[in-house]
């Protein structure tokens, strides 16, 4: 599925979710078009991350739509078939092969028939060096490809997951606090490589560094206690009262 830049890529409209009396999303309504990076920022609690489980199909909505491109209804199909229309997810904790090399990483992730991958050590071929080559120059680590995972900084670790992300070759990155635990230099090369990346993708960033979301300079939605409170830009966002009660000013 191929969705025009600017048409609507994701359109969420009235989702709840319920758990044992809580409402974790509360008639929750985003739109985010085809090549578009949105940040999503708000307190702990607020829905965040029910709303990327609503997307990938870890969590069914009680009630309210969730329309991927061209039509899909994400509440009708499980996580590999919502994987498979071209929706990505990196969770906060990046989870990598540590006993493999950086390079080898990638392979692993590269969208494609899998079946004669059953063993670590295996020979790529040339499309899939170059695809390779291509994904490590973007996240940053084409000095790093023979290094073993394991041996990475943290934050080299977060791009090294991205770069797996990207290997699948989703049309829309979810990626949740990429920035957490990271030093000032590597936040401020995180952000450069969401900006390259979302020049072929689009991106639902999730994040609590103000600081950080100000560098993407993208609009930005602030979620508390399961709905949009503020939309905008950061200054319109974090200008708000609401979200300086709620979130900005704890």
């Amino acid at each position: 599925m191929t969705t025009q830049q600017g048409d609507t890529l994701l359109y969420l409209d009235g989702v709840t979710v319920t758990f044992d009396g809580f409402r974790a999303l509360n008639t929750l309504s985003l739109v985010l078009t085809a090549g578009e990076m949105r940040a999503v920022i708000g307190p702990n609690g607020a829905g965040k991350t029910t709303m990327m489980d609503v997307i990938t199909g870890r969590t069914r909505p009680d009630a309210g739509k969730a329309i991927f491109g061209d039509g899909h209804d994400l509440t009708r199909l499980d996580e590999p078939a919502i994987a498979a229309l071209g929706i990505g997810r990196k969770f906060q904790k990046p989870t990598v092969f540590e006993t493999q090399t950086v390079e080898d990483n990638v392979l692993l992730a590269l969208e494609g028939d899998r079946r004669a991958r059953r063993a670590f050590r295996f020979a790529s071929t040339l499309p899939e060096r170059e695809r390779i080559d291509q994904i490590l120059e973007t996240v940053h680590l084409s000095n790093h490809r023979e290094r073993l995972a394991g041996g990475l900084s943290h934050g080299q670790k977060q791009w090294l997951e991205i770069g797996m992300l990207l290997a699948q070759d989703p049309e829309l990155l979810l990626v949740d606090e990429p920035v957490a635990g990271m030093t000032d230099a590597e936040t401020e090369e995180t952000s450069q490589l969401l900006v390259e990346i979302n020049r072929s993708h689009s991106i639902l960033v999730v994040e609590h560094d103000i600081a950080f979301v100000r560098a993407l300079g993208v609009k930005v939605t602030c979620l508390h206690e399961g709905s949009v409170l503020a939309e905008g830009s950061i200054d319109h966002v974090s200008a708000n009262p609401r979200v300086i009660e709620v979130y900005l000013g704890r």
